[in-house]
């Protein structure tokens, strides 16, 4: 199953996605460790809105 990574908008596979955490309950999968880091430091940002391609060291 395809996940889509929140801060890049890229599509992930649940299955062997490297870099996930879980906030409120649930599991966000990331393409790379930037994305990640870029998440847990605002989650709700990413939660609740759009977000797009952002320098944040991924990709």
């Amino acid at each position: 199953m395809m996940a889509k990574d929140l801060v890049c908008e890229m599509d992930v596979d649940e299955k062997t996605a490297k870099y996930k955490t879980t906030y409120k309950g649930k599991t966000y999968y990331f393409c790379a460790p930037g994305c990640q880091k870029t998440f847990k430091a605002n989650p709700e940002k990413y939660i609740g809105g759009s977000s797009g391609h952002k320098d944040h060291g991924c990709c």
